[in-house]
């Protein structure tokens, strides 16, 4: 492949799955690393598999040898150690760290709609979303103190072709067309 390199942490969940596949469609050069325990989403052929168990430090340098990526995608990180240790081993390995955080984190409840990029980070009752946030803030600090280049991105409703993402069934799905 002549595309940009992508290693995607996680990469057989609801989201993470369909951005593998679109990301092969568009040419990448796709390197998934998980676990290999999840049957339910299939990995693309073409795809590089690497399988560790992200929190294991040592397994994960084993696997990951000295490869470097351009962007590095993790579906998986949700507490800020999970995000520092992230921070200290991908520094130098990748052109972009790309962070899955939840549209959860915006102020709850919601002062005004609708709900932009400017809308404060607070959640006082959802601890999730208090450590998706304080992942954010980590992240941020980084690339202010280290120059670690982050981006972040606040997912809302969460579906594909084995989940709904509302209580509403498809009727949910149509209205979101």
């Amino acid at each position: 492949m002549s595309g940009a390199s992508v290693l995607f942490i996680g990469g057989s969940g609801v989201i993470s799955a369909s951005c593998v596949r679109e990301a092969v469609e568009q040419g990448f050069d796709v390197t998934v690393l998980n676990r290999g325990t999840t049957g339910g989403r299939p990995i693309p052929e073409g795809v590089t598999r690497l399988q560790a168990d992200v929190s294991d430090r040592s397994a994960l340098a084993e696997v990951v040898g000295d490869r470097h990526w351009d962007v590095v995608v993790n579906w998986i990180a949700f507490t800020p150690d999970q995000v520092q240790a992230d921070v200290d081993f991908f520094a130098g390995r990748t052109r972009q760290y790309v962070f899955i955080s939840s549209a959860s984190a915006y102020q709850t409840p919601a002062t005004h709609l609708p709900i932009t990029e400017s809308t404060p980070l607070k959640n006082p009752y959802w601890q999730y979303s208090r450590d998706k946030i304080a992942c954010e803030e980590l992240l941020m600090t980084a690339y202010r103190e280290q120059d670690f280049p982050v981006t972040i991105i606040r997912p809302s409703h969460t579906y594909d072709e084995t989940k709904l993402p509302l209580t509403g069934g498809w009727t949910a799905v149509a209205r979101m067309r």
